[in-house]
């Protein structure tokens, strides 16, 4: 058993923010940090053969420090999207930032946001990066490859290290950076570490976000960093808050389907409970094969029981062993996944999974804790929790297990929550579904 106590942590540097006016029409990309120097601008194309007006040169710096704004190419240049036909009928541009911006998962997730996957043909969106002093050159790699992709949704990209303005009214919160686990080190030492990176991003949304932001936590361990974060965030509904499950839940389909052989759009009505680690429980029980239960189709309880469990549970780290490498690209899915069930009304009759805040749910699930249940969206961005899901003795017990595992995590993450003097005592050293 896992054992150590924590004393409150002294407050935090700031680490990054943005802000976007909301009638600004540009097209524009900036390097955000402090303290603010004068513009510096760059383009790809020289000034002479750009027509439309550019903002002007000024003094070069080589320290990243001292630089206020950078902007790229067609960056630099203005529109106004209410005057050209194909565009003045498009939505008003939402405000996205991304923590963990020049990492792998984000690699793959801007480009799909840039695209329209999440938000439709006629969403123009900005998106915010935030980075740290290390990543600030591939940050400007990133946004290199944004503009050289000429997606015309893309109106605005800022990068930055200061997180109170990168996430200046952001509508959407993904939070992807945050410290792998090392060798040696216990989940109690993980808590402790990201668990500082999440209460400092929550009182900067709560600083500086829209009231209504929606953030997505992602970085690990992701249910009780959420937690972090929203216990941070006072002025933010906690339903606002997820915990990203929805990998589990896409690895649990994909193996229902092989296991029945059929394609996994048969499977419908699976559900992630718990944590986001190994103690998670993938439920079997209320799933459905071609509107089926699952257990009519598949007959093998021994296989549903134990192997289908454990190769959800254990995925990431048998992908790790493949290929060398965590599974950068199928997370950056499931985001897309998470946020367009936000977005698009739940099928009827179907739902889908998600870690949210346990309070006034209608399980018998301890409350002040952040767990995946099973979720219904109307498309407005909003939630509420499936009722009609029904319980075995085998599925309440392992949910009980991976309660009792957040439980502990709440304990061990006490002095980031406002609520004491922290002390661990985590049942076992579980890992996460990445981790070897």
């Amino acid at each position: 058993m896992a054992s150590a106590q924590f004393a409150p942590s002294p407050t935090q540097p700031r680490l990054l923010s943005s802000s976007v006016s909301s009638n600004i029409r540009a097209r524009s990309l900036r390097l955000l940090s402090r303290p603010p120097r004068r513009a510096i601008v760059r383009c790809s194309v020289a000034p002479e053969q750009v027509e439309a007006p550019v903002a002007p040169q000024q003094e070069k710096t080589s320290n990243p420090k001292n630089r206020a704004a950078e902007c790229y190419g067609v960056f630099c240049l203005t529109y106004d999207l209410e005057a050209e036909e194909k565009t003045k009928s498009w939505k008003k541009l939402i405000n996205i930032a991304v923590s963990g911006a020049a990492g792998m998962i984000a690699n793959h997730l801007l480009f799909k946001l840039a695209s329209g996957e999440v938000f439709g043909p006629d969403q123009p969106l900005a998106l915010k990066l935030l980075g740290s002093e290390r990543s600030i050159q591939a940050l400007e790699g990133v946004a290199m490859e944004l503009e050289d992709s000429l997606y015309p949704l893309l109106r605005e990209v800022r990068i930055g290290i200061d997180p109170y303005e990168v996430f200046q009214d952001a509508e959407w919160a993904l939070l992807i950076g945050a410290k792998p686990r090392g060798p040696g080190m216990e989940r109690a030492g993980l808590l402790d570490i990201n668990g500082q990176i999440f209460a400092e991003q929550g009182k900067v949304l709560n600083a500086v976000a829209s009231r209504n932001v929606k953030v997505i936590v992602v970085g690990n361990p992701c249910n009780t960093n959420a937690l972090i974060c929203l216990k941070n965030a006072p002025n933010i509904p906690p339903k606002n808050f997820h915990a990203l499950t929805r990998l589990d839940e896409n690895r649990a389909k994909c193996q229902l389907a092989l296991k029945a052989g059929v394609f996994y759009d048969k499977v419908s009505n699976v559900t992630i409970w718990g944590n986001h680690s190994t103690t998670q429980v993938p439920d079997f029980l209320n799933a459905e094969i071609n509107g089926l239960p699952v257990k009519d189709v598949i007959k093998d309880t021994a296989w549903l029981e134990h192997e289908f469990t454990e190769k959800v549970q254990k995925r990431g780290g048998a992908l790790i062993q493949k290929w060398g490498r965590s599974s950068a690209a199928s997370t950056a899915v499931s985001i897309v996944d998470a946020m367009r069930s936000l977005v698009t009304p739940t099928p009827e009759g179907d739902w889908f999974s998600s870690g949210v805040y346990t309070n006034g749910n209608p399980y018998g699930i301890a409350e002040d804790i952040v767990f995946s249940m099973p979720c219904r969206s109307k498309g407005d961005g909003d939630y509420e929790l499936v009722k009609e899901v029904i319980f075995d003795d085998f599925l309440w017990d392992r949910i009980k297990k991976t309660e009792a595992e957040l439980l502990a995590e709440k304990r061990c993450v006490a002095h980031l929550t406002g609520e004491g003097i922290a002390f661990c005592d985590l049942p076992e050293d579980t890992m996460l579904p990445g981790e070897m």
